[in-house]
């Protein structure tokens, strides 16, 4: 199944001579890097859906805590980390 996952912002880098924005998002205890570049102004702190290393829009934080908690009922969330660290 492909589907979008919440995750929060914990920093943000510009790169290519600021061409290109990449933010260090954290999916409960799991840090990846994803592209900024469907929602720039997204920034630190913020909760952003994230859908094949690409920031699709930007959610809040209830929304996106309810989504892990759903993900956690049906089993997603470890199967997510187990295909996130392999």
């Amino acid at each position: 199944m492909c589907l979008a996952i919440p995750g929060l912002i914990q920093s943000i880098e510009s790169l290519h001579d600021g061409m290109v924005s990449m933010a260090k998002v954290k999916f409960g205890s799991i840090t990846k890097e994803a592209s900024l570049e469907m929602v720039p102004h997204a920034k630190p702190g913020d909760y952003v859906l994230v859908h094949v290393g690409v920031a699709i829009s930007i959610v809040d934080e209830e929304e996106a805590k309810k989504t892990f908690e759903y993900l956690s009922q049906i089993g997603e969330i470890d199967e997510l980390i187990e295909h996130t660290q392999a």
